[in-house]
């Protein structure tokens, strides 16, 4: 993500805590460190907020205003590709602990925290996060590039991941082997592959 001035950031980090003085300080260290940052006092606040899908990792209070901080966690969870959470509290509670980290949590740090661990366990999240819609957005293309195909080039495509020639598959779906090769190249023109093991791996990779 890029900011006004056009200077790449680190990423998009959402602080949720109700206490000003950690939120002030987590600010100053996320900035200077390249962090697009911004703080919310509760969970109603950075649920309701319209950027919420951008944001790339939230550091997550457990003991909140409104809420308790899973049950914020189970919200994000729901989202398509929401945010990675590192959780960050005054609270030492191992069965909280155990909870959100088996929810998928980057990590559960406890105040005061040391600024390396930290940005460590942000700078995990944000990458996590960007692997797993990068992921999402080629599913999406290769499911895009099936859909543009035709019935009977979609027939070819099955036949052509079976492994089967041009020929048997002529003679399975009642044609002429000429006829097979032109359906074939254009789905393999579509699909954006030049060998049977691509077209193979794609269409495994999108289902």
């Amino acid at each position: 993500m890029q900011d006004g001035a056009g200077q790449e950031k680190a990423g998009t980090v959402f602080i949720v805590d109700d206490d000003e003085r950690v939120v002030h300080s987590l600010q100053r260290l996320l900035k200077l460190s390249g962090y697009a940052v911004t703080p919310f006092a509760d969970a109603r606040s950075l649920l309701g907020c319209a950027e919420l899908p951008a944001a790339e990792c939230v550091v997550l209070d457990l003991g909140l205003p409104d809420t308790d901080g899973l049950c914020v966690q189970e919200t994000l969870l729901a989202m398509d590709t929401g945010p990675s959470i590192v959780f960050l509290t005054g609270r030492a509670d191992v069965p909280s602990s155990v909870r959100a980290m088996k929810a998928g949590a980057v990590d559960f740090l406890l105040k005061p925290v040391e600024e390396e661990a930290l940005l460590m366990a942000i700078e995990a999240g944000v990458q996590r996060t960007r692997g797993e819609r990068e992921a999402d957005r080629q599913k999406a293309s290769v499911q895009t590039r099936l859909q543009s195909l035709t019935a009977r080039e979609e027939e070819v495509l099955q036949h052509v991941v079976a492994g089967r020639l041009n020929k048997q598959i002529a003679g399975d779906l009642g044609t002429v082997e000429k006829t097979i090769k032109v359906h074939r190249a254009r789905m393999m023109a579509k699909m954006g592959v030049r060998t049977v093991a691509d077209l193979v791996r794609l269409v495994e990779y999108g289902r």
